[in-house]
């Protein structure tokens, strides 16, 4: 059982591999269009009310409820930030006869 290759078999294999690198051009080519879209569209957008245009205090200008409120937000932070764990693995094996039922031999 020898196996030729012949020129047909060259010729089917040139053209799918060609058809997928087509595709793969096309398919950049119409994400690229599409980038070029979303950026202009951002771009012609209201301007978006960032942190920015809000209005800023210092820390004179602060009230003893925005320092409270900056204190807890940051105390939550912290606390929220990492668990601790106590490297002890709590998984216990449970007997149960449903191997038994399964599997016959054991």
């Amino acid at each position: 059982m020898l196996l030729t290759i012949d020129s047909s078999t060259w010729l089917m294999t040139c053209i799918g591999v060609g058809v997928v690198f087509a595709i793969l051009v096309v398919l950049v080519l119409v994400l690229q269009v599409f980038n070029l879209v979303a950026k202009k569209a951002s771009s012609t957008n209201a301007p978006k009310a960032g942190i920015a245009e809000l209005p800023v205090k210092s820390l004179e200008e602060a009230s003893e409820l925005d320092k409270a409120a900056v204190a807890t937000a940051l105390y939550l932070y912290q606390k929220s930030k990492g668990d601790q764990e106590s490297g002890v693995l709590t998984i216990k094996k449970a007997q149960s006869a449903w191997h038994a039922v399964l599997n016959e031999r054991l």
